[in-house]
C-alpha cells in the first residue's frame, strides 16, 4: 500500500513535468523496468532514490511525499 502511494505520486509528477518513462529513467541512470516497478507500487523507493527523483523534477521532497505520510506538528496555543 505504501509503495503504491509513492508510485502514483512519482508517476503524476513525472507526467506533469512532461517526462516519458524512458527519458526520466535515463536522467536518473536507472532502467525503465525499475522505474515501472516503482510507479506500479511493486518496489518501495529508498530515500536516496526519492531525493534524486525530487531533484530531477525540480520539486522538494515534501511536495513529492504523499500527504498521509507527512508528519504534522501540532500547534500549541
Amino acid at each position: 500500500m505504501e509503495a503504491e502511494k509513492w508510485g502514483r505520486r512519482i508517476r503524476a509528477f513525472r507526467k506533469l513535468k512532461g517526462y516519458t518513462q524512458e527519458s526520466f529513467a535515463k536522467n536518473l541512470n536507472i532502467s525503465v523496468s525499475v522505474l515501472g516497478e516503482v510507479e506500479r507500487g511493486n518496489r518501495i523507493p529508498k530515500e536516496e532514490f526519492l531525493l534524486a527523483i525530487a531533484a530531477e523534477l525540480n520539486i522538494s521532497l515534501e511536495e513529492l511525499t504523499p500527504p498521509e505520510f507527512m508528519v504534522r506538528e501540532e500547534v500549541k496555543s
